[in-house]
Formats: structure tokens, C-alpha cells, sequence
């Protein structure tokens, strides 16, 4: 550059704009005005707080004393030194990547059976999505706790199959081998959300696409791998999606099937976000766990991310 200042041309609001602003307004005034207490809701009950604690992750904070600001030494401990979070990081993750595609796998086949036209399907769908509904509740947790139980009816079956002497019987959930499978189990049970949201994408497969294939000799399994699949793999795109977030966030059923003791035998169930839960409310150390928040916030943004990226090479659009 020649060190010549470019000039900037200002930015002229005329009288012509000032009319058309004022319109708007007058058009819009009372839609304004009904959204506004949505507006001071989202500022004060979501983006004050988000803020907020973004900068109590960089203090150390315990509800008792000002925040002292400590930069980023929460992160330094939370990667070096702290095992626990390197544990509940596992846990999640074994969690997710398993628990996730075993979900969305029964969903999907459960929603190719109820596609066939049976009698009573609208029964059917209920009953199956019955377990989304409740599948995140404190009850069914509870229920969960007693059925895989050293007493449960989970062993009751297994001694009647002659597995097990009832007697003898392990509990599942207090088992630092077995209890984080539990919650995968309860986390397939709950299919009932992805299986209608596939049930409606499978509603907007043109039928002639199965007669075209039919005619030219296609097997169900071509069929379905060459049409079907294909067709449903934006809904399976956005299944994924909202699972992963949500299993990311799951709290409910590990705080219960652990008896609230923080991560239940070993930390076996030592879920993320129930690290973060104890960190906050039973250690008072808020900017620790706001900066847990963040990295939470940062690993879910990942994964979406990729998933997003990755969604140019097998999502398939009609377009």
C-alpha cells in the first residue's frame, strides 16, 4: 500500500428509507410486541447464562466466595490431572457409539415391520412409543434398577432357563462388568421417537420405485438396499443426530441405577453430564464444572460436525 487512507463512503440513511423502516414497524409493531416476552426470556433464561458460565469456567467458583479468576487451569487439570473426567469421557463414550446405532438398528427394523400395512398399526405404534415417552423418567429407572437386580426379573428368566441359581445370582447393575450394558439395553428400549420419525420416511418412498424394481427381478433385501435405504438415509441423518446429542446429555438413568453414589461400582456408570452433576452440586465447584459444560459443548459440536461432513458422501437427497 502507498499509505493513502481509501475513503469510506458513509452510509446515508435517506428520507425514502427512514418511510419504508417506519412501515415496517407499523406493520409488524404487535408481532414485535407479542414476541417480546419470548425474546427477554431467550436473553435473560438462555444467553445471559450461556456467557456466563463461559467466563465462571475460567474462575475458580464455589457458590460461597466471589469467583477468583484462575485462566485456564481448569482445562490443564481437567486433561492432566484429573482421572475421574478422563473415566466419565470413556464412559460416555463407550455409551454413545454403542448404545446409539443399537437404538436406531431396532428402530429402523421395527419400523420396516410396521410398514407393512398390519391390522391394528395404529395400536402397535403406541405401544412402541410408550417407551420414549417414559424411557428418561426417575420410575422406569427405578424399575430398571430392580429388574436387573440380584433378584430381579431379569435372573428370575435366566434360573428358569437354568443360566443361572437365583440364589446366587449377581446384580447386574452393581456390577462394575455388567451395569454400563444396562443402560445400553434401556437406551435400545427406547426406539420409539427414531421408529416414527423412519415410519414417516418410509411413507414418502414412491411405490413406484418397488414396482419398477420388482419387474426387473429385485430381491426384498436389493430392494431394500438399493431403494430403501438409500431413500431413508436424511432420516437417518437426523435420527442420528438428535440420539447423539441426547445420549451425550443422559443423567437420569445413571444417577438412579447408581443410587445417586456418583458414577455407581468402579464409576462403571459414570456418565459425563453425572460428573458435571456432582462436581456442581455436591463439591460447589462451579467453574470447574462450567468449564466441563464447555468441553461437553465442544465434543457435541464435533460430533455433529463430522457428521455433517461426512453426510455429503451417503445422505442421499431426491435432488
Amino acid at each position: 500500500m502507498d499509505g493513502k487512507t481509501i475513503p469510506q463512503t458513509p452510509i446515508n440513511i435517506t428520507p425514502r428509507h427512514k418511510s419504508k423502516m417506519r412501515q415496517l414497524w407499523e406493520k409488524n409493531r404487535y408481532a414485535y410486541l407479542f414476541l417480546l416476552p419470548w425474546l427477554i426470556g431467550l436473553c435473560v433464561f438462555t444467553v445471559y447464562p450461556v456467557f456466563s458460565s463461559l467466563q465462571l469456567s475460567f474462575t475458580n467458583h464455589d457458590l460461597f466466595r466471589p469467583p477468583a479468576w484462575v485462566g485456564l487451569s481448569n482445562y490443564v487439570d481437567m486433561f492432566t490431572d484429573n482421572k475421574r473426567f478422563a473415566k466419565a469421557l470413556s464412559v460416555t463414550f463407550r455409551y454413545v457409539l454403542m448404545g446409539v446405532p443399537l437404538q436406531l438398528s431396532t428402530a429402523l427394523v421395527l419400523a420396516l415391520m410396521l410398514n407393512r400395512g398390519l391390522p391394528g398399526l395404529p395400536v402397535f405404534r403406541a405401544a412402541f412409543y410408550i417407551p420414549s415417552l417414559l424411557g428418561g423418567s426417575v420410575a422406569i429407572s427405578v424399575l430398571w434398577r430392580q429388574l436387573f437386580g440380584s433378584q430381579g426379573l431379569f435372573n428370575q428368566v435366566l434360573s428358569l432357563m437354568g443360566a443361572v441359581d437365583l440364589k446366587n445370582a449377581i446384580s447386574w447393575v452393581s456390577n462394575p462388568s455388567y451395569s454400563l450394558y444396562t443402560l445400553i439395553i434401556l437406551i435400545m428400549w427406547q426406539f420409539g421417537s427414531p421408529m416414527i420419525i423412519f415410519i414417516a420416511g418410509l411413507k414418502q418412498i414412491p411405490y413406484e420405485l418397488y414396482e419398477s424394481a420388482q419387474i426387473d427381478g429385485a430381491t426384498k433385501r436389493a430392494q431394500f438396499v438399493h431403494i430403501t435405504f438409500p431413500m431413508l438415509t436424511p432420516i437417518l441423518f437426523f435420527n442420528l443426530v438428535m440420539q447423539i446429542v441426547s445420549a451425550f446429555q443422559a443423567f437420569t438413568p445413571a444417577f438412579i441405577v447408581g443410587g445417586g453414589r456418583g458414577g455407581g461400582p468402579l464409576d462403571s456408570i459414570l456418565f459425563y453430564s453425572l460428573y458435571l452433576y456432582f462436581l456442581a452440586f455436591s463439591e460447589f465447584r462451579m467453574g470447574y464444572a462450567s468449564a466441563m459444560a464447555w468441553v461437553l459443548l465442544t465434543i457435541i459440536g464435533i460430533f455433529t460436525a463430522i457428521l455433517f461432513l461426512s453426510s455429503r458422501k451417503w445422505v442421499h437427497y431426491e435432488s
